[in-house]
């Protein structure tokens, strides 16, 4: 049951909402990866990529957010429950223990890799059916490759 009368057809909202849930799944995840590594990163660059991390983690979260709250808009109930995360993720775990820098950006890297094509899938499916949406999607995708950028030039 839903208490939001959405905007769009049934047929579109089925659509939005699969993607704004693995946004949403996408993001919690990267938020807890970049907090693990963060909390575990050391070596000679431990506090350059220490304070890069933070800012995936305010990124990820900020976004995940609205993207919940546009679901929640649109009549979509988001889950950003843990078990639904651990589920549904398709970014790899972190190693246990401590992470060497040069891993730990590497690490970042992948895991933005993937969640940056699977936004850029969803922004392409959300075209159409909804372009508000699209355009979350657009704006927190700028921000994810922003950081990417950001981690792969600290590792050339």
């Amino acid at each position: 049951m839903s208490v939001v009368k959405s905007p769009l057809s049934e047929s579109d909202l089925k659509l939005v909402g699969g993607a704004l849930q693995g946004a949403l799944v996408d993001l919690v995840d990267l938020s807890l990866v970049a907090k693990q590594i963060h909390w575990n990163v050391v070596g000679p660059r431990f506090r350059s990529v220490h304070l890069q991390l933070d800012d995936v983690v305010a990124t990820a979260r900020q976004h995940s957010d609205t993207v919940a709250e546009r679901a929640s808009a649109i009549g979509v109930n988001p889950d950003g429950r843990s078990a639904t995360v651990a589920k549904e993720t398709a970014i790899g775990s972190v190693p246990e223990g401590w992470i060497k820098d040069t891993d730990a950006v590497k690490a970042l890297v992948d895991a933005l890799g993937v969640v940056i094509n699977r936004m850029r899938e969803r922004i392409e499916v959300t075209d159409a059916p909804d372009p508000v949406t699209q355009d979350i999607l657009i704006s927190l995708t700028a921000d994810l490759e922003k950081h990417a950028w950001m981690f792969q030039a600290e590792s050339a």
